[in-house]
């Protein structure tokens, strides 16, 4: 992993649940330097980065919406966690003109891009504007993005042959405080005929397909296709999440996966359960044992593999921990994309990285 010869310049594009921990783990980074802050919200505007974000002790960086002025910083690195799949065509444009400006940016939104190939319009625009401006674009996350791409090509490091790779994301929601993205999304508390806006023809491919799409291409392997597949099922009674009130007979748990096909089977699987009680769907598939929630990578072949993660945040929450997971992730990747040549990259072209020192955080 690459030590940068001063602190990295970065700005981080948005505050929200992923970004306020970014912001921490920037600030915590003993190789980055927080020196600019995007936020959409009027009300953000001209607060201090610590008073947004939970540091005790002011950073003297203030958020703005003032793209221009942003630029000017000379930064380094731009940490992009705006909301981008109910606004794709403005966060190609944000993305374009910061890469154009000679800024490298690590990226959460437009989650496709955890593997460019599979969105070869978005990637080339992209590219361009790398080549442009010299710069590098990265993507990941906890899922899309760590969980489907770096975990399962590691164990599979170790096999003689492959037969079948499947990454379950096995999920308490009740605990996700997202109701007005995240609850609207699955739809959760909507009736089970709620044309939930994840689960319409393509849209879950959309989202997973690039994890099916990385991992044939890692393994050599050429899919006849990509399907999809989903249910819902019901709340017994009503009950109160950080989700919302979810009344009895409406959604309360989803299930879903995304298959790539090889000779007619399926061979590479990007799966979710995610549920908001765990008495919900007692015949899905869940973690072993007493533990809560996580991730289940199953890889059959030989030898067979079975890897169970379970995330756990400083209070104890799952979703605390994901969160944290998907900022940290691409936080801990900056040094590296800057190292890198321009141009748009993929998990698969990067060395590894990891977080920096030991102790209660990255120092």
């Amino acid at each position: 992993m690459p030590t940068p010869s001063r602190p990295l310049r970065v700005i981080q594009w948005s505050t929200g649940n992923a970004g306020r921990n970014a912001v921490r783990g920037i600030v915590h980074h003993p190789d980055l330097e927080l020196v600019g802050l995007h936020a959409h919200s009027a009300d953000k505007q001209g607060k201090d980065a610590a008073e947004l974000c939970g540091l005790d002790a002011p950073t003297r960086v203030l958020a703005t919406d003032d793209v221009d002025a942003l630029l000017a910083l000379e930064a380094d690195c731009v940490c992009y966690m705006a909301q981008g799949e109910t606004r794709i065509r403005e966060t190609i444009e944000d993305l374009t003109r910061i890469l154009r400006a000679g800024v490298n940016v690590v990226n959460t939104s437009l989650v496709s891009l955890c593997y460019p190939d599979f969105s070869p319009k978005l990637k080339d625009a992209l590219q361009q504007a790398c080549e442009e401006g010299g710069s590098t674009f990265y993507t990941s996350g906890f899922d899309p993005g760590w969980s489907g791409d770096i975990i399962p090509l590691a164990l599979a490091s170790t096999c003689e042959r492959v037969d079948s790779i499947r990454v379950t994301e096995c999920m308490d929601y009740s605990t996700y405080e997202d109701p007005g993205f995240t609850g609207v999304f699955f739809g959760y508390g909507r009736p089970l005929d709620y044309d939930a806006p994840l689960l319409q023809p393509g849209m879950l491919k959309g989202g997973w397909g690039c994890m099916v799409l990385m991992l044939a291409d890692a393994l050599g392997v050429s899919l006849d296709e990509i399907r999809e597949d989903h249910e819902r099922l019901p709340a017994p009674e009503t009950f109160e999440t950080k989700m919302g009130k979810i009344e009895k007979g409406t959604c309360a748990g989803v299930r879903f996966e995304v298959q790539g096909i090889v000779d007619g089977k399926p061979a590479l699987v990007a799966a979710h359960v995610n549920r908001l009680r765990q008495d919900i769907g007692p015949q899905w598939d869940r973690l072993s044992g007493d533990k809560h929630s996580g991730y289940k990578i199953e890889v059959k072949g030989s030898p067979s593999l079975t890897c169970e993660i379970e995330p756990v945040g400083e209070d104890g929450d799952h979703n605390t921990a994901g969160i944290l997971g998907t900022a940290m992730r691409v936080v801990n990747a900056i040094p590296t994309v800057c190292a890198h040549e321009a141009g748009v990259v993929s998990s698969l072209d990067l060395p590894i990285f990891t977080a920096r020192g030991v102790g209660g955080v990255v120092r």
